[in-house]
């Protein structure tokens, strides 16, 4: 079926990920997103990613999927003006640069909003479009320094550490495209498109719970504390018998009293020193000492089963051949896989959040360079053969 956004039009203009991580968004359910690449070697997400089998990104498949990649040289005039035929029958216009390129190429918003009155422009940037910050250059790592997040992540012993993955970008990437949605339906109350604008940092900021009242009301500051959350207990990870790493949340009372009785210790949840949230919360290292002194002694598999048996929320650590072996995963299709040209059959994350009646689909992996030129410059602005020809040699396709 056709997803939620099925005949919306997106231009994407961004490169590398917090950009392009809102086309995919879109692009899951349902809309048509156009990636303008730079004619030659195009995004430089083409190129990244760990592990490259015959030199190929295993990266790129997944964020450009279900999109249609076409060469144009934005830099140029020629450039510019099919990019402007472009705007006129679309819908929204993603673009990650630094604020005010847009605008020294004549594509800023009201520009581009006189050509369409309904085009919304969604604009991702590390600290937003004005500030005294608004021209720095900003990657998500410097978003999420900023945001607050990298300061409470890691071991307290260590300076602070990144989370493993991108997810400043991605971060600004998904309000980005819930700013895209937003502005959508506003439009159709208005008839009339505008900027939605994502600044990588504030993004982050967002998540942070309450760490900023936190400190201006409680003048407390959050720190690193490793796997454990102070004065929450017990949750943590836990060893097991086989050298699996179990994380255990047990630490609201009536679920500490089912723990305490998987244990075979009941009594437990009545002792003094553990039977509240606050009295466990004082004896957080002691709790979490006794509580691995019994995951150590079993298999993570019977550790499991017993966990589950008495309702105490559990899981393991993953990796991606955890994934891959788990049931649940399978059953509920977590994981797709789809054909790549060279690499064969390729498995990636499915679309996130299932809806039951308009849902998202992963349509194909990301695409060669230039692979819908034909299709867009031809078929659909009407630019013939020798045309394109020309425009190729000029470097403007």
């Amino acid at each position: 079926m056709p997803g939620p956004l099925a005949g919306v039009t997106v231009l994407e203009l961004g490169q590398l990920l917090a950009g392009p991580f809102c086309g995919q968004l879109l692009g899951d359910f349902g809309a048509e997103v156009i990636k303008l690449e730079d004619p030659g070697k195009g995004d430089p997400m083409r190129e990244w990613g760990r592990e490259k089998p015959h030199g190929l990104s295993l990266w790129w498949p997944v964020v450009a999927r279900g999109k249609k990649s076409v060469t144009l040289n934005l830099r140029s005039p020629k450039g510019q003006e099919l990019f402007r035929d472009l705007v006129r029958r679309a819908d929204v216009v993603v673009e990650n640069f630094r604020p005010g390129t847009l605008e020294r190429w004549g594509l800023g918003f009201d520009a581009l909003s006189a050509l369409n009155e309904r085009l919304v422009l969604t604009r991702v940037t590390g600290f937003g479009q004005d500030g005294p910050y608004a021209s720095r250059a900003g990657y998500g790592a410097i978003g999420e320094a900023m945001g607050g997040l990298r300061y409470v992540c890691g071991d307290p012993s260590t300076p602070p550490s990144r989370m493993g993955i991108s997810i400043g970008d991605a971060l600004a990437g998904t309000f980005a495209a819930y700013g895209t949605v937003l502005a959508l339906f506003a439009r159709e109350r208005t008839g009339r498109g505008q900027v939605v604008d994502s600044a990588i940092y504030e993004a982050v900021l967002a998540m942070m719970e309450s760490l900023v009242p936190e400190y201006a009301l409680g003048h407390y500051v959050r720190e690193r504390t490793g796997a454990t959350l102070p004065n929450v207990a017990p949750s943590n990870v836990y060893p097991t018998a086989d050298g699996a790493l179990v994380l255990i949340a047990a630490n609201q009372d009536s679920v500490f009293g089912r723990l305490a009785a998987a244990m075979g210790e009941p009594e437990l949840a009545s002792d003094p020193r553990y039977a509240s949230h606050s009295a466990r919360g004082l004896v957080q290292a002691e709790l979490d000492e006794r509580i691995a002194a019994w995951t150590a002694a079993l298999p993570a598999a019977e550790l499991e089963a017993i966990l589950d048996e008495h309702a105490v929320p559990q899981g393991r650590i993953y990796t991606a051949a955890d994934m891959l072996a788990d049931p649940h995963f399978a059953a509920r299709r977590a994981i797709v896989e789809l054909p790549h040209p060279e690499l064969g059959p390729f498995p990636m994350q499915n679309v996130a959040p299932r809806l039951s009646a308009t849902p998202g689909s992963v349509r194909w992996v990301g695409p060669e360079l230039g692979a819908h030129n034909e299709e867009i410059w031809g078929e659909r602005v009407g630019l013939s053969g020798a045309e394109r020809e020309v425009l190729v040699r000029e470097g403007v396709l």
